[in-house]
């Protein structure tokens, strides 16, 4: 290995160069490199000729080589290529070749064309000539390069081409291509070739078409997407042994530095979104000092500044710098982002920008450390939608540039594979300053909440049960609901009567808003509706609105019916057919008429959710079991009892003597 010098032009040390090195470091290869700190005026190489500088750079390099016969110069691109195999490797496969000059092969031809027909004939292999990996001997790479007398835009593909096609010079220096990939691999047009191989301590990339184990793969033209995908892999980036090996490098470790980074949250609400202002009080939970943190806020929604609103006037002394764009404003997506990351960068004291927007619900308050301590120019926590495989994470993209599922997908998505990935739908700017956008799954940072999202309601949060049910759970179901399954956390204040902690207080009051903003209260009239389904706003026991509140009648379906398991020991939900519920206002002067009188209910048990306070919001009522002698007289605001509705169980209700009190009630039938 003494005797393989590799040699790489690099201007400037951007993220492919620093994994360029990474890789060839841990195979310890000997690397010099070419014009660094040097201007770049080789073109555009990835969209276009050019790259002469890199030729002219080796050609004075090799002045000083040039009579080292047994040394072996491997040149090679930086930016976009990872060493797969080590320089013992490498030097075995070219004395196998026995020429003394051996450059890559492609199966595509660059940058003319009509040289096609001037290749030598191969009967198997790629037939030309790739320029982003050669090697060869000293004395004939430097004779090969002191041919160079052209501009550093000219194309150094196109140089070497010529050479080769000529068989006197290709004669003369002894040169060939690799056409079955042993050492180099070219991605342009071959990445249905390539798989991923692993080993006990590294990954390899196996080419399929010559069943050869590359030692520098290249990703060329417009592979360098997929060769990010290969390099969150090999040379030794994760496998199965030992997981992800570069995610702890190069952390920052901010109990070690005196004060913490300035953050610019960027917060921006683009269309209507359901619990926003839980997403603000996961803003504010965020563990990082409130010194350090400044927020923009695009808001383009009408809807939303009721909360932005509200938002504001509790903390705009919490954040050192608070300002809020709206849709008075007009602005594009593209217009407020811009904005928000302008405020970061012509701000000498902004040192990370955070670009959030508000359908992500973030839960671990950690995020914004944790994101800071990875130490990366661009990287963006993991979160998924709940149950679902969406995320915020491009696997892979297809030919016409859209999302495309690459094989690591589902195993990154799920936590099963735990490393930094480098992301795929990277930004123009970004590819073209050399900058990896990285996503991190190391920890679970939140989730994507469905923005199918009707703001025709009065609380419109309330119908999102079934779109985002853990959301919906988490604001209104009652905290020590699910110790009534751990713990069993029930009462039974009389025979075969359960009592249980169902809704928190912001749902109550939500529900009652609801139906009273609905409006339709039947004064006291009793009339039965034929819908199983439909929920009624009726004072006691009286009509059926036309309006089925989905969140209601999803939670007794899919939350309450579950507590007959543990409350009566049935299997009874699993055949529930239908049920009818209704909420309830129990006013002393109608109810008097109507609801007093002792009945059994029509179905097989009922449940009845106290939706306001006693004492505070009225005084009496509860509801008295005739056979028992037993009676509820202090109904908890969020707790709900469960009765049989026929035979054992008559009842009434005792009457509302002040004030108005709120029910749900829901007639489940198997």
């Amino acid at each position: 290995s003494e005797k393989l010098l590799v040699l790489t032009v690099a201007t400037e040390e951007t993220d492919g160069f620093q994994r360029f090195m990474q890789s060839a470091h841990y195979f310890n290869y000997s690397v010099k490199v070419l014009g660094m700190g040097e201007a770049w005026k080789g073109g555009d190489v990835g969209n276009s000729i050019g790259g002469g500088q890199k030729v002219r750079l080796l050609k004075e390099a090799m002045k000083a080589l040039a009579d080292q016969e047994d040394l072996v110069v491997l040149f090679v691109d930086s930016y976009d290529l990872i060493f797969a195999g080590g320089p013992e490797e490498i030097l075995r496969k070219f004395q196998q070749a026995n020429h003394k000059v051996l450059f890559a092969a492609e199966g595509l031809i660059w940058p003319d064309k009509r040289l096609a027909d001037k290749y030598p004939l191969v009967r198997s292999g790629k037939r030309y000539l790739n320029s982003g990996g050669f090697m060869g001997y000293a004395p004939p790479i430097n004779q090969l390069v002191s041919q160079w007398n052209l501009h550093d835009n000219d194309d150094d593909q196109l140089f070497y081409t010529k050479i080769y096609v000529d068989p006197l010079q290709r004669q003369t220096l002894n040169m060939t291509l690799d056409h079955k990939c042993q050492i180099f691999l070219t991605l342009n047009g071959a990445a249905d070739e390539v798989l991923l191989k692993f080993g006990t301590d590294r990954v390899r990339v196996r080419n399929t078409a010559h069943d050869s184990l590359p030692a520098v793969v290249h990703g060329n033209r417009n592979t360098k997407i997929f060769l990010n995908y290969l390099g969150n892999y090999v040379p030794h980036m994760w496998n199965y042994e030992h997981g992800c090996s570069h995610c702890d490098k190069d952390i920052l470790d901010l109990a070690q530095l005196k004060d913490y980074p300035s953050v610019l949250v960027g917060v921006f609400i683009e269309k209507p979104t359901p619990f926003l202002p839980e997403f603000f009080q996961r803003l504010l939970s965020l563990d990082y000092p409130k010194d350090k943190m400044k927020v923009f806020i695009h808001n383009n929604e009408v809807y939303h500044e009721k909360h932005i609103q509200k938002f504001w006037e509790e903390n705009r002394n919490t954040f050192i710098n608070f300002k809020i764009v709206g849709p008075e404003e007009n602005l594009s997506q593209g217009e407020a982002r811009n904005m928000g990351m302008d405020l970061c960068r012509k701000d000498a004291t902004c040192d990370f920008y955070f670009s959030l927007d508000s359908d992500v619900m973030l839960t671990n308050s950690q995020t914004l450390k944790l994101l800071v301590e990875q130490n990366r120019k661009i990287i963006g926590p993991l979160v998924t939608r709940h149950s679902k495989l969406w995320s915020n994470f491009w696997g892979a993209l297809s030919p016409d540039g859209y999302y495309a599922r690459s094989e690591d997908y589902i195993d990154i998505v799920q936590r099963k594979r735990v490393t930094l990935a480098k992301a795929t739908h990277l930004c123009l700017s970004c590819m073209l300053q050399g900058v990896f956008m990285y996503i991190t799954n190391s920890h679970e940072f939140g989730r994507l909440i469905s923005a199918a999202y009707n703001i025709s309601h009065y609380n419109n949060d309330l119908w999102q049960i079934f779109e985002n049910p853990v959301d919906w759970k988490e604001k209104y179901i009652h905290e020590n609901y699910t110790r009534i399954f751990t713990e069993n956390y029930l009462e039974q204040p009389c025979p075969d009567v359960f009592w249980f902690p169902v809704f928190t207080q912001k749902a109550c009051d939500e529900l009652v808003e609801e139906m009273e903003h609905f409006g339709s209260w039947s004064g006291g009239k009793h009339e039965v509706s034929d819908s199983p389904k439909a929920l009624s706003c009726v004072s006691t026991d009286s009509s059926q609105s036309k309006m089925e509140p989905k969140a209601l009648l999803g939670y007794i379906s899919n939350c309450v019916l579950t507590l007959t398991i543990t409350a009566i020991n049935t299997d009874l939900y699993v055949y529930c057919l239908s049920f009818m519920s209704k909420s309830t206002k129990m006013v002393p002067k109608i109810q008097s008429l109507v609801y007093t009188t002792l009945h059994h209910d029509s179905s097989t048990f009922t449940i009845n959710i106290a939706l306001n306070n006693k004492e505070t919001d009225f005084q009496g009522g509860g509801c008295r079991f005739h056979r028992y002698n037993c009676s509820i007289e202090s109904p908890r605001k969020g707790w709900s009892f469960m009765h049989p509705g026929r035979l054992t169980h008559l009842h009434e209700g005792l009457p509302t003597t002040n004030g108005t009190r709120y029910i749900a009630v829901s007639f489940i039938d198997p």
